[in-house]
């Protein structure tokens, strides 16, 4: 039975340090944009995007374009993801 558990701790080892994967911050950044941006399309969807497909997949090309819309359509708090979008 040791055995067996040692040889599950050594895959399982090697498994983790092959699948971890370092990110510069510029595309960490990036990432919690697009995240951010694809939540407040979701969200504000029927008060600021209504004239968009509900199937829009959001990259980061179209972060700023949601940004304008939710400061442009949105209330206060849109607002605030809005500009908080554009840092």
């Amino acid at each position: 039975m040791s055995e067996i558990r040692r040889y599950l701790a050594e895959i399982g080892r090697r498994g983790g340090r092959k699948s971890r994967r370092t990110l510069d911050p510029a595309t960490a950044r990036d990432m919690v944009r697009v995240r951010e941006a694809r939540r407040a399309f979701r969200r504000y969807r029927a008060r600021c995007f209504w004239f968009s497909r509900p199937d829009l997949e959001i990259g980061l090309a179209d972060v700023p374009w949601v940004a304008e819309q939710l400061m442009k359509h949105g209330d206060r708090e849109a607002w605030r993801i809005g500009a908080r979008l554009c840092r």
